[in-house]
């Protein structure tokens, strides 16, 4: 049996008899006494228009994301010594109404220095400069402090979750960020915000890199990246980025933000692996982002895998960076983005900060953002089981599988991954069975083994509880469980190169329909008729449990229409917002919705749970003539900053240029983003004399949100100014990408303007 629960020797939390009253366990965070695992995604304000900031954050809890967290990035606001601005994108009191009216529960992380790729850790160049000991407790640097903390709190006052506000969406502050070894330090930065009246159930710290933290005061948070922009330009795939795709109870990260430290932190192995409270994640790699340098190409799979790697590992709490990306912040002297020129020691865009987030910059869904929601449907549906399970992991043997399991003793769930970045992609592994032992039972499964393909990743279910059925365990994944037409329904994703196997526990063959079925003892081991897919039903003792192949279970959505709870299947961008809000494509096609809508025109569909309804095409595509580039100068080679890594040029005039003009036309009334396949070196869009936009060329397109500049664009064109991509460069590029050319490259390959346009399905 697992060690009981107990509560968390962290001086933290509410009452116990507190309306909403939010907990922490040696397990996992509770509210109202039930196990809770949040979903935690990063959107910073300050780095996008307030006019998309509800739209956006609709989206994040379309996601599946509970819990906004959201820097507090000082430099943006108090540029000028004395002058606090919440005016605009500063305006975090109305961000923060606007992620509660959207159902989303807020972490601030308040600093004050906060790093996030901005200038001076986002330190204003005012207090930066000052004689003061930065980062401690010098009374010249808390009166600072306190004096941020004070503005922090008259602009977010009546905001906190409290016992007299249980119905507050602030629920966490983090203090500072990647402050590794002065722990008093964070204890008076904590008793500082207090003291000017912040409150919150939850107080954390970041804790990678052998943080020393005050004990009791702070809940440690930490950090998974699959790559790291970081690293050396002749660096491959970091050696830290295998740990990530393993399984391990050692909750640390020794190389995040290591190239900032001055001293070296503590190497021990088991750091956080025996922690008295749940383990917590606050920055696991939503993506990352490029430095001129250093370019990582990561693929959704890498932060899917990644991030359900973690949950087989024990996280009990998914938070992501960036899951939303933004643009870096513009201040009244100069852009606020790290750079060699304010001390780092690397050039970041001046104001890309895409991320490859799963939300992108432009607010496109991207392949990862339906990856995780699957994940977060299963989170949301079956947390409770998953937080109060331990974690199990078998010794790894030579050329097999990575795998492990949570479980409470008499059931859990299997985690597996063979998912590695492609630069590291681990080979398929013949004869794969997996062997548990719990309470009383043994669970072999699948029944005979198979081959574990090169990619696969996957929570299986053990002896789990759905609906009418005592003991299910199968090879597909769950995503959620509802009520259904005929009684109760679960939705379960198929592994990809595996076949579909469902053991069921003390039912009669009778009670079943829709699949074969084979006898072993007490079990019953059925194998569906049909493909994976909406029709593919196996009904089982009144339980009908519908196996998706993988691209339709990332087609899932679960939220409110009509003021019904609603299971949505569509493989397109959309949220919730008064209904289903679908973007519509070029084409028509259709929507599967379960209860039926009320208010659109049903169809024939597949299978006997949801209604399937059509959609019409709705977007409009305009591919621009964008003429070559009359000259592919590159840009100087120059070395700079503290670790003398190649630096990003700053002088374009010798740049090529070229005006690529948008026609009225192109644009639409919702939405209208230019898409910019290109290859180079560096990139930037200007209209006039703003710079809009800009990118280090990685491997992905440039996109780019044109609705802002509607009335700018009638007048005049893009102007577009890049270096090329220099064949002998130090750059790092992914293998995959990298022109294999000797020559110099710099091309526009296509620019395709997207006007797209909603409709909302009730």
């Amino acid at each position: 049996m697992p060690p009981p629960v107990a509560a968390a020797p962290l001086e933290m939390g509410d009452a116990a008899d507190a309306v909403h009253s939010i907990r922490v366990t040696t397990r996992y965070v509770t509210v109202d006494g039930r196990p809770w695992i949040p979903v935690m995604g990063e959107y910073h304000f300050c780095r996008d228009r307030p006019e998309r900031w509800e739209r956006e954050l609709r989206k994040m809890r379309s996601g599946g994301v509970t819990v906004l967290a959201t820097y507090l990035i000082w430099n943006a606001h108090e540029d000028v010594e004395g002058e606090i601005r919440w005016d605009g994108h500063r305006d975090v009191r109305r961000f923060v109404e606007l992620a509660d009216r959207a159902g989303l529960k807020v972490m601030l992380r308040i600093g004050p220095w906060a790093h996030g790729e901005s200038r001076n850790g986002g330190f204003p160049d005012w207090l930066q400069e000052l004689p003061i000991t930065h980062r401690s407790n010098d009374p010249a640097y808390l009166a600072h402090v306190e004096r941020w903390y004070r503005a922090i709190e008259e602009q977010v006052r009546g905001l906190f979750h409290t016992p007299e506000n249980p119905a507050g969406p602030i629920v966490g502050i983090q203090v500072d960020n990647e402050l590794y070894d002065n722990g008093p330090h964070l204890a008076t930065l904590r008793d500082l915000a207090e003291s000017v009246g912040m409150r919150a159930s939850l107080w954390t710290a970041t804790g990678w890199g052998g943080a020393e933290l005050p004990p009791g005061r702070v809940l440690p948070v930490y950090a998974g990246y699959p790559d790291g922009f970081w690293e050396e330009s002749t660096t491959g795939w970091p050696d830290f980025g295998a740990a990530h795709f393993s399984y391990s109870t050692v909750r640390d990260d020794l190389t995040v933000g290591a190239d900032l430290r001055s001293s070296e932190a503590s190497s021990d192995g088991a750091l956080g692996a025996d922690d008295p409270w749940p383990f917590v994640t606050c920055e696991l790699g939503g993506g990352m982002a490029v430095a001129y340098h250093r370019r990582p190409l990561v693929d959704p799979d890498d932060v899917a895998s990644l991030a359900l790697a973690k949950v087989g590992s024990g996280s009990s709490w998914q938070g992501y960076y960036m899951y939303h990306g933004g643009l870096q912040v513009d201040g009244r002297a100069s852009s606020l983005q790290e750079s060699q020129a304010t001390g780092y020691p690397n050039d970041v865009p001046v104001r890309d900060y895409d991320f490859f987030a799963p939300l992108g910059t432009v607010g496109s869904q991207r392949p990862h953002f339906h990856k995780l929601r699957q994940q977060h449907l299963m989170l949301d549906a079956f947390g409770a089981q998953i937080a109060g399970a331990t974690t199990t992991i078998p010794d790894p043997r030579e050329g097999g599988p990575r795998w492990a399991v949570r479980s409470d003793g008499q059931r859990g769930f299997l985690f597996a991954n063979n998912h590695q970045p492609a630069i590291a992609a681990l080979p398929g592994i013949d004869g794969v069975q997996f062997d548990v032992e719990l309470e009383g039972s043994r669970v072999r499964v699948p029944a005979e083994p198979v081959t574990l393909p090169s990619g696969a990743y996957f929570a299986w279910p053990l002896r789990q509880r759905l609906g009418t059925l005592a003991a299910v365990t199968a090879t597909a994944q769950l995503i959620t469980q509802f009520d259904g037409p005929r009684g109760p329904v679960v939705l379960l994703a198929a592994t990809t190169g595996i076949g579909v196997e469902i053991q069921v526990e003390k039912v009669r063959a009778d009670d079943v329909a829709g699949a074969s079925i084979e006898a072993r003892g007490e079990t019953l081991i059925l194998r569906p008729d049909s493909a994976p897919g909406i029709g593919c039903e196996v009904e089982i003792a009144g339980t009908t449990l519908v196996i998706l192949d993988q691209a339709t279970a990332e087609s899932v959505w679960r939220g409110e229409i009509d003021g019904r709870d609603s299971v949505v299947l569509w493989p397109g961008s959309g949220w919730f917002e008064g209904g289903f809000r679908a973007v519509l494509g070029d084409r028509e096609s259709s929507i599967d919705v379960w209860p039926p809508l009320r208010h659109t025109e049903m169809r024939p569909g597949e299978g006997s749970v949801f209604s399937r309804h059509a959609v019409p095409a709705g977007a409009h595509l305009t591919a621009l003539d964008a003429p070559a580039f009359a000259s592919r100068p590159a840009a100087p080679l120059r070395h700079g900053g503290s670790a003398g890594r190649l630096s990003a040029p700053t002088d374009f005039s010798e740049a090529a240029t070229l005006s690529l003009a948008v026609p009225r036309e192109a644009f639409g009334e919702e939405s209208t983003v230019l898409a910019l396949d290109w290859r180079g070196d560096v990139m930037r869009v200007h209209i006039g004399d703003q710079l809009i936009a800009d990118q280090f060329w990685y491997g992905r397109p440039l996109e780019i949100d044109l609705q802002p500049y509607r009335d700018a664009l009638a007048d005049e064109p893009l102007t577009i100014r890049a270096f090329a991509w220099a064949p002998h460069t130090g750059v790092y590029v992914d293998s995959r990408v990298r022109p294999a050319s000797d020559q110099s490259i710099l091309e526009i390959r296509s620019a395709v303007v997207t006007a797209a346009s909603t409709r909302v399905f009730t």
